[in-house]
């Protein structure tokens, strides 16, 4: 599975790794993911989610529901 947020769409960026004599070569950022289950209490079913942490902290502030409504009315499976 690609390392990509389900929620924020979070992936992994590019950039240089600088040595001491200043050689560039490249090199990725990963986003920090986690597999996260959820209970969702009003389907009365567990889903599993990958995200960020910054997907976790939007969950916890605006509600495991209302989240997945969001996500749903735009076209993510879950």
């Amino acid at each position: 599975m690609a390392r990509v947020c389900q929620l924020t769409g979070k992936r992994p960026i590019t950039g240089n790794t600088v040595s001491h004599s200043n050689i560039k070569t490249k090199r990725r950022f990963l986003p920090n993911l986690q597999k996260k289950r959820y209970y969702l209490a009003e389907e009365d079913k567990w889903i599993t989610l990958k995200l960020s942490t910054e997907g976790i902290r939007t969950i916890n502030k605006n509600g495991l529901y209302e989240t997945v409504k969001e996500m749903r009315s735009k076209g993510i499976k879950i």
